[in-house]
Parts: structure tokens; sequence; C-alpha cells
């Protein structure tokens, strides 16, 4: 039976620090969220980030806009935050809607207020060991692992992902810790891996016949299954782990947790910087 990883306690301790650093420093970091149509689990994930900053002492402003809003009015709102001093954070809630440009969009985001560390340019720095921060996704999974106090030392992790920009970083930050790194979207590779970590968005599609005995499992899928939200790990799973990362109250809490440290850390360098 796995054991299940505590997303929602890490995530605390990590806010409750960053609550300190906040309150002792002279800086009051800035964080702008834009969100673009009714998707509900964007909406959700857009309210825990407004909660949470409120909870540690970061400005948050949030933009909505409807589905139907022109590209170019979205990328205009983000010049003007990129031009605001009261922000130091910028994020676009991601998925867009299928018609406008992801890329485009999040590209036009200042590279020194890319709180989620998506812009392409943060990635290469990132990649070269130059970057402000650490994109906060897949840190936050490398955070989970980490506090399953299993050696990650030759172990064989295998990314199921389709994003270049999710599963470079993520590549690199546990290769830094010994881990040998597959990566593609073929749930067959995955048997054999050590660890697995799913982010394709289809809900409940990996199944206990999937893993090997005792793996690390990392669900980072969010997907609406009616009312109910459920991640790309089928419950049989929990038989066969050794350690499971469960959708709701795994990686979710720990993204938004580590959001906030970046924009805390992105403050602090533009203020340093200005």
């Amino acid at each position: 039976m796995a054991k299940i990883l505590n997303g929602r306690k890490l995530a605390l301790r990590i806010r409750k620090n960053l609550k300190r650093k906040i309150a002792k420093s002279n800086i009051q970091p800035g964080l702008a969220a834009i969100l673009v149509g009714n998707d509900p689990a964007s909406e959700t994930y857009v309210g825990l980030k407004e909660k949470a900053s409120a909870e540690v002492g970061i400005y948050f402003e949030k933009y909505l806009f409807p589905a139907k809003t022109a590209q170019a009015s979205i990328i205009r709102k983000i010049k003007k935050l990129n031009r605001d001093k009261k922000i130091h954070g910028i994020l676009v809630q991601l998925p867009l809607p299928g018609r406008l440009n992801e890329n485009k969009v999040i590209q036009t985001i200042d590279v020194r207020k890319d709180a989620d560390g998506f812009h392409a340019e943060n990635v290469k720095l990132f990649l070269k060991g130059k970057s402000v921060i650490q994109p906060g996704l897949p840190f936050g999974i490398v955070t989970l692992l980490v506090s399953t106090h299993v050696s990650l030392k030759n172990k064989h992790a295998h990314i199921l992902a389709k994003s270049p920009i999710f599963i470079s970083p993520l590549k690199k930050m546990l290769e830094e810790r010994g881990v040998n790194v597959s990566s593609g979207r073929k749930i067959t590779a995955a048997k054999n891996a050590d660890i697995v970590i799913s982010a394709l968005g289809r809900p409940h599609f990996m199944e206990a016949k999937h893993i090997k005995k005792g793996a690390v499992v990392i669900d980072v899928g969010y997907n609406r299954k009616g009312k109910k939200v459920v991640g790309d790990v089928h419950p049989s799973v929990i038989k066969k782990a050794g350690h499971l990362s469960p959708v709701p109250g795994g990686v979710g809490p720990m993204t938004v947790a580590l959001l906030l440290e970046n924009t805390y850390q992105l403050a602090k360098h533009i203020r340093r910087h200005s």
C-alpha cells in the first residue's frame, strides 16, 4: 500500500517560512494573475493563489478576460503590467482557450516578472544555472520526491508529458540528484521506472498494471470528472506503488507555495537592480 505524499502539509511549511521572510523585509511583493475564459479548474487555481497571497503578505491583482477576448487585448494588459512598479510577478493561468497562441502570450511577460518560470528565456537561464528563480511546478515535484526520503541516486524516472518547457527543467533537477531520466507520452515506457511522473491530463488513465511494484508515482494531472477533480492516476495504483502524490492535495499546493516564493525572489531581484 502506497504512502501518500501530503503536498498540503509541505506547502504550509513553505508558506509559513515565506510569511516570516516578507514580514522581516521592507518589500511588498506584488503578483498579477491573468485568467482567460471560465475553465472551472483554472478558476479554482487562481482563487487558491489569491487566498495564499493574502495569507503570506503578497499584494495580488486579478484580471479576468472572457473566452472570446482578442489576443492583442491580453498582450496589451501584460505589457502594461510589465511596466507597473507595484507588480513583481505575472502569471497567465494555463491552459488558454485553443484559439490563442499560448507561447506568444507567455513570451510577452517580462523575463524579470515571469513568476511561473515558463518564459523560454527563463528556461534557458535555468538550464545554464543562471536564473533568479526555479520553475515552480518542476521544483514542487522534486520537493515532494525528496520528502519520501527514498534515495534518488541511480533511480530511473519516466516523465509522461508533452511540453518541453515542463520536461527540460524537471529533467535537469532530477539529473542533478543522480536520477536517470526518460520522457515521452507512451504509458508502456513507465513500466520499469522507479519514479513515474504523469502530466498528460488524461483522467485515471494510469492503472496498477502500468507501473512496477514499489514505484514512486507523482500525479500532476488535474481533470474534471463530473463535479469531481481527479488526476491521471487510477485509484488501483495505491495498492502497488510505494509512494503516491494524490490529486487533489499533492503537487497543486506545492506549485502555489513555490509561485509565491518566486514572486518574493523576483521582488528582491527587481529592488536590487532598480
